[in-house]
Order: C-alpha cells, then structure tokens, then sequence
C-alpha cells in the first residue's frame, strides 16, 4: 500500500512538473513569437515605407507602447536619454551650475546655483547667452546650449555673454564641476526652537543632507520639535527613505517590505543607523503629489506612531521599480515589486492590471480597502496613500498666475527689478513688494498678449452650449450672457483678483535672484500657513500626543 502512494504521488510530482514546463515553453513561444513579429515590423518599415524612416524612432515609439501598456513609472530609456536618468536619481552632472530659459530671441541664463560655477564666475540671472566655446548661440535651442554648457568635470567653457545690467559684452571662462543639486534647499529653526527642513527629493546622499541640517540645528540650542516638508516630493531612491527614517527611531526598525510576483522575491529594509531624535515632536507636511519614497517615510512614521502626518491624502504609489540593462547603453526601468510599511498595508491607489470600460485605470474599489493598525492600535487603511492625521484644505493657485509665469513675463519683469535695485539689501524674512512695484508690474503686463480664459467663464461657455443643443428658450440664454457680464477675467482685472498668488511668484523670484533659493525657501518657510499650523500642533504637546495616541484615520 506505502508503495502505491509513492508510486502515485512520484506520477502527481512529475506531472504537475511537466504541466509546469509546459507552461513555460508556451510562454516562452509567446515571448519569441511576439519579438519575431516586431523584428519583422522594424524591417519591413525600414525597407518599404514611403520614405526613409529613423529606425532608432520606430524603436523608442515601440518601447514608449510596450512600457505604456504596464503603468506610467516602467520607462525606457536610451543611450542619449540616460544622462536625464542619471542626474534624476543622484543629482549630480557635470557642468556649470545654471538653470537657462528662452527670453525672446536669445537663450539667457536664470539664476545660477549658489557656489557653482556660474555663480563664481559672475553669472547674473538674465544674462543673455551670445556664444559657446566661440560657436554663436543665438540660434540655438535650449536643449543644444545646454547640452553645451555641460561637459566633464575639469574642463572649460567659454561663454560669451550680453550683461543684463549694462548691456556690455564679455568672455566668461567656467572651470566644470561636478554640481550636486541640493536635495535640501533651506532647514533652519523657524521659531520658538521648532525646527524645518524643506526636501525635495530623495536621490543619492539625501540621508546625508538631512542629517547635516538637524545637527546644524541642534548646535544652535534645543530642539523642541521638528516639521519635515515633503509637499510635492515626488520620491525617488527607497533606500534613502529607510536610512532618513533611521534617525527619528531605533536602529534595526523595519521600515518597508517589498515583494515581488512570488514569495521569493521578498526583501526587508530596517534602520541600520542610531537615531539622533528619538523622541522630540515631528509634524510631516505632504498634499496630493506627495508620493513614492515620501509615502514609505511618512507612512512608516505614522503606522510606529513616531510622528503626525499634515496636509491632504497622498498620491498613492506603492510601487517599486528597478532598473535593467538592454544592451548598447539602452535600458529599462519597470516596475517589479509592490512596498508594505510597517503595519503591513500597501498604499498604491490605482490598479494597472484592470482598466474600466473607458479605458481609464481602475482605483482600488473601497470594498476591497482593507483595515490595518498602527503600533499603538490607531486604524489606517490601504489602498489609497497615507489619510493624514490631520486634514488641511489644499491651499488653491491661480491658473493665471502660473499662466504669467509660464509665459516667461514674471522672469522678465523680475530681471528689470533686479537691474534697477542690484544694490539693494534684502531681509529674507521680511520682504515684501511695494504697492509701487506691484503696480509697475500691471503696468508691464497691460502691454502683454495673454491667452487665459477662466473656469467660470469655460464653465459657462459649455452651459450655453448644452442649453443650445437642448432647445431651451431665448430667455434662459438671456439670463446666461447677463451672469457672464458679472464675471470679471480680464487681464487688468485678474492682476488684482489674484495678485497674492502673483506676489508670491514675484517675490518669489526677486528673492532667488538675491539671496539664491535658500533665501527664497526660507521666506516662505516662515509666512507659509500650513508650516505655521504644524509648528503650533508641536507646540501643543498634549494635543500631539492624543493624535498619536488614540485618533484612528478615516479611509478616505
């Protein structure tokens, strides 16, 4: 009887084996037949088409497709787009240090990074770029001179620039550096000993970053609190998510887990430094595009109840990418992993693998949101980013704000502001634009061609249109045109309508200008409300502590 089960489960073993194989050798068919028919395409395109065809352009067209077809964050990337790939993810390229725009007919420099090359060098933000290396750069565009400017670290460039303050001509010479993008563009105590940090991304040396302004802070007294802002980071490099995370909670802490298609591909990140504030109050700020490597910190502060989280729902990506080599300098970044924090939910809001009968992506339906407990009990959810423990409306701009400055006239404007007061000194903390200037700004706008159409205004230009197809009567129609004679959006009027937003972009860019974007950051680090009300709540240490300490969060 023994000999028969083994005899029998010995069958079961090699069939189910077999089944297996087979189903692998279908696969691999599938794969093989699949590169056969593209092969085939890219040929008979380059051979028969009408007129010749760049085949590295049906390649990254068919790459765009494939990788479209998984999700947004699977990219490919070739040999000339690797150098964008590689700055995204360390920061770092070899070069002078200048952001440059288009001004009219010439490319002019903004303002350069501070230390850099550029700024060394005398660069002033406006200088108009005339010649590289003795080649004319008047006609070139913006991705040519500034493929240009950069160049190995040790190398010269020469640049020939038109002044924007006296309008003279000169030859500047720029030794290359290596130029780090700074991950931490202002930290620095705010008030009553409550500290702040601003960061942006989390590329390679973030970690470093963020511990040298804590410890910069701690030198000048005690640190009662700190408010880290993560608004708009759109995350990057996991690993330096578990080693910032490292210095808030006890070394070998687990932060995220990732797992991959199987079992298999499971991996645990723990702290692996001692922490340097183990206990002092932390408020997180983030908002909807908070996201990535901003979520794992600030979703596994909050499931170990190490911090309160501020600010609007995050945008949901709990997942992981990795990046392989395709062969001459080409490759691929796709997703292969989804991440869990501490309490063990996964935070990704959209499911790639269902689509809804418009095409759109499926978000994770509530019935299948599933509830998961910090580690002192408090409910959270999957499903949907990190539900902040405390909720703050989202603060709203102006689209025609962001329209001026889209348009470059903010730049403009702000570089004849900065002719007409180079010797100025400037209080960060307490500049503002005069009434004056403000009005010399409408004054410069009123001669511009600006294309803005409100919503209120799109909103009832499609109204009128619904009442058009639905045979309503002319007396409606009357009452439309009437309400659209109410709404004021014209230019001079929206100058004034939405000159707070305006003079924070203003203000904004003068402060850039003068006292580079630390000066800038740390202006609005102190009159931005959202900062001020995460200060108070640290303050306020038994209302910080009873949010970590009994407030559950909703779902949504």
């Amino acid at each position: 009887m023994r000999r028969a089960f083994l005899v029998c489960g010995l069958a079961l073993a090699v069939c189910g084996a077999q089944a297996q194989q087979q189903g692998r050798d279908d696969r691999d068919f599938e794969v093989g037949r699949a590169i056969e028919i593209m092969s085939n395409m890219i040929y008979e395109l380059d051979t028969k088409y009408v007129k010749e065809v760049d085949v590295d352009d049906l390649l990254e067209w068919a790459a765009y497709g494939m990788s479209r077809a998984t999700d947004p964050y699977s990219e490919y990337y070739s040999e000339e787009g690797m150098e964008n790939f590689e700055i995204g993810t360390t920061g770092k390229y070899g070069g002078i240090g200048s952001p440059i725009r288009k001004r009219g007919d010439y490319i002019v420099f903004g303002q350069p990074y501070e230390g850099c090359p550029a700024d060394e060098g005398g660069v002033k933000a406006g200088d108009k770029i005339l010649a590289i290396d003795g080649v004319d750069a008047t006609k070139m565009s913006v991705n040519k001179v500034s493929s240009a400017l950069r160049g190995d670290a040790g190398t010269d460039v020469v640049v020939r620039v038109e002044r924007i303050y006296d309008g003279k001509r000169e030859d500047l010479t720029l030794h290359r550096r290596r130029i780090a993008v700074p991950s931490v563009p202002y930290a620095g105590i705010i008030r009553d000993g409550v500290g702040y940090i601003c960061h942006n991304d989390f590329i390679d040396g973030s970690y470093d970053e963020v511990r040298k302004a804590i410890e910069a802070m701690m030198a000048e007294g005690e640190l009662r609190g700190l408010v880290l802002d993560y608004r708009s980071n759109g995350g990057g490099l996991l690993r330096e998510a578990v080693a910032i995370a490292s210095l808030f909670v006890d070394k070998g802490e687990s932060i995220v887990t990732t797992k991959g298609r199987d079992n298999s591909s499971v991996r645990y990140f723990n702290t692996e430094h001692e922490p340097i504030l183990r206990d002092i109050p932390i408020v997180i700020l983030v908002n909807g595009s908070s996201a990535s490597a901003t979520e794992i910190l600030s979703g596994s502060l909050q499931d170990m109840d190490r911090a309160v989280v501020m600010g609007q729902r995050t945008y949901g990506k709990g997942l992981v990418q990795s990046t392989v080599h395709l062969g001459y300098n080409t490759y691929l970044k796709l997703t292969t992993e989804k991440y869990y924090i501490p309490s063990g939910r996964c935070i990704q809001a959209h499911d790639y693998t269902q689509r809804n009968s418009d095409g759109t992506i499926a978000q994770v339906p509530d019935s299948l949101i599933k509830e998961f407990k910090t580690r002192g009990g408090r409910r959270v959810y999957d499903g949907g980013g990190i539900v902040p423990d405390v909720k703050l409306e989202p603060q709203y701009f102006s689209r025609f704000a962001a329209t001026l400055s889209s348009l470059g006239y903010i730049d403009d404007w702000c570089d004849d502001y900065m002719r007409r007061h180079r010797d100025d000194r400037v209080d960060v903390r307490t500049f503002k634009l005069s009434d004056q200037e403000y009005n010399n700004f409408v004054e410069f706008i009123a001669s511009k061609d600006i294309e803005y159409e409100s919503e209120s205004r799109r909103a009832l230009k499609s109204l009128e249109k619904a009442l058009q197809n639905d045979l309503y009567d002319e007396a409606l129609r009357e009452e439309l045109k009437r309400f659209e004679e109410l709404i004021k959006d014209d230019k001079l009027s929206n100058m004034q309508t939405y000159r707070e937003d305006i003079e924070r972009i203003v203000v904004y860019e003068i402060l850039t200008r003068s006292a580079y974007l630390r000066g800038a950051m740390e202006h609005y680090a102190i009159t931005d409300e959202e900062v001020e009300r995460a200060i108070n709540l640290i303050l306020n240490e038994e209302e910080y502590r009873r949010i970590l300490r009994e407030q559950h969060l909703p779902m949504h």
